[in-house]
């Protein structure tokens, strides 16, 4: 997660209805003599596509020939920053890959990743998804100077390359303009074994980091991702048949590049892949937390997770909410897309026909040209737009994911009332979410939070909705098919599986020293 200020930020943007996660991460390996024909690059450009929705402001690659790390990253969509003659330069047989969502404020070029950092051996590229509790306790490690950027993730880049003793290190050569960075190992060095160099630095460090992440990284010859205990944020092996393997934030993004699913990396593990082949070890015991969040909106649909699908959870939490708050109505509509399986699901529960009410504008992501207050109800319109002709005269029922400020329900109501809706009740696939994630889910502050301060009844009034029904946390975990206990639910219930501090907690801000 980002820094800003000296701070960790977890603003919204005002424009933005949706919950943001903070990152997708993907890497590859193949066997050297496989290089020119698996194109790592390319295949981390499309591993990076299927990841697009995990973050959507900076993405970069990281490449690895045997001799020298590449790197290159910019602000942007992946498309935005990669192109053919892009992907052609980055030549070798490991990569690593990572898009970007940073909160609202400076987000920089420092601050995208891959981070690269120079080490006594080579070099070390790393991605990261998630966000650290303790970067402050972490950074006192460094020597000062030492860090470049204003990220958690630069802190633990800096530990890993300085053998996780905080001893400075050389800093890595970069290049503003063509967002690269680079580091050559002597001919006459050999590349670092899984004994020695970043493995051996995690081994030391990530004991000691607390929070969530799941990181994937790189030197010169080898290929390392690692998982922290709770296993808050999911990431993924997969094995490319002969040709090599894949680590990802989602299943989705191995289908994408034609590889098979092997396993989750379990939480507290370490992998090191390389031409001997898969190495594992545990550096923590595992206190499995799976983020209950990753199956109400972040996921891709068409990801599995603890070997459950997640479009097939959506739709179980739709019949669910069905039963529990029934309503008469004419037609099911979804917020399209993220409220369209729970929609499906009600609309089979209810035995009420499912509709398309609302026009998704699919070119629109995250706006950066804020209106004016006079212009304000033009930016839903940017995205949504009613189909009067299907809606007018007809009881809805509108089906979304979650409200976490409450302005974009508010806007659709009344843009569907506007269209002649007769009544517009609204269905929430997930409880209210009334407290802040401090794991890499990018929540606002509690007191933004429009469930952290109104009842159900007052947020119903606020939208403007006819009624208003919330599925429970019990029926929203019983869909997902974990147990209660391997599960984060904090945004919902309060409950931090890694303790936070009290007044964190109130204020959403974690203060960090920067040397």
């Amino acid at each position: 997660m980002p820094l800003r200020d000296g701070r960790l930020s977890h603003d919204l943007d005002p424009s933005d209805r949706s919950p943001q996660d903070a990152c997708g991460v993907f890497g590859v390996w193949v066997p050297a003599d496989q290089a020119s024909r698996a194109e790592v690059s390319k295949l981390t450009y499309f591993g990076l596509y299927a990841l697009q929705h995990r973050g959507q402001e900076s993405a970069g690659i990281a490449v690895s020939d045997g001799s020298r790390i590449v790197v290159f990253k910019d602000m942007g969509l992946v498309a935005q920053v990669f192109d053919e003659s892009v992907l052609n330069t980055l030549r070798g047989h490991i990569a690593v890959g990572h898009c970007r969502y940073s909160t609202t404020g400076s987000p920089t070029w420092e601050n995208a990743q891959p981070t690269f950092r120079s080490t006594e051996s080579g070099g070390l590229a790393l991605v990261h998804n998630g966000n650290l509790i303790n970067t402050p306790e972490l950074a006192a490690r460094l020597e000062p100077g030492v860090l470049t950027a204003t990220s958690d993730t630069e802190v633990l880049a800096a530990l890993f390359a300085a053998g996780g003793k905080g001893a400075e290190a050389p800093e890595g050569l970069h290049s503003r303009g063509q967002g690269v960075a680079s580091a050559r190992l002597p001919h006459d060095e050999p590349v670092a074994r899984v004994d020695e160099g970043p493995l051996a630095a995690a081994r030391e460090i990530l004991p000691a980091t607390r929070g969530a992440y799941s990181l994937v990284f790189m030197d010169e010859g080898t290929l390392y991702a690692a998982r922290d205990p709770e296993g808050i944020r999911p990431l993924v092996l997969g094995n490319l048949e002969d040709r090599g393997w894949v680590v990802a934030s989602e299943t989705a993004a191995l289908d994408i590049v034609g590889a098979r699913f092997v396993r989750e990396i379990e939480p507290g593990e370490m992998v090191a892949i390389n031409g001997d082949g898969v190495h594992s070890e545990r550096f923590a015991e595992p206190r499995p937390k799976g983020c209950l969040f990753e199956y109400v909106y972040l996921a891709r649909p068409d990801t599995t997770i603890a070997g459950r699908s997640v479009q097939a959870t959506r739709v179980e939490v739709g019949r669910r909410l069905a039963r529990e708050h029934p309503v008469e109505a004419d037609m099911v509509i979804p917020t399209p897309e993220s409220g369209t399986p729970a929609a499906i699901g009600y609309a089979e529960a209810s035995g009420i026909p499912y509709g398309q009410g609302l026009v998704k504008n699919s070119y629109v992501g995250r706006t950066f040209i804020q209106p004016s207050q006079t212009l304000r109800q033009l930016g839903i319109r940017l995205k949504l737009n009613p189909l009067r002709e299907a809606i007018e005269g007809k009881r809805l029922i509108v089906v979304d994911d979650s409200i976490v400020r409450g302005n974009t329900q508010r806007a659709i109501v009344s843009m569907l009332r506007d269209a002649g809706a007769a009544e517009v009740h609204v269905r929430i696939s997930s409880p209210p979410v009334a407290w802040p994630c401090f794991y890499g889910i990018d929540f606002a502050t509690r007191a933004e939070l429009i469930a952290g301060n109104l009842s159900v009844e007052e947020v119903r009034d606020s939208i403007g909705a006819d009624s208003l029904g919330y599925i429970s946390l019990d029926e929203l975990i019983s869909a997902s098919h974990i147990a209660k206990d391997n599960l984060c639910r904090a945004c919902f219930d309060g409950v931090y599986p890694i303790e936070v501090e009290e007044a964190a907690r109130g204020k959403h801000l974690l203060e960090v020293t920067r040397s």
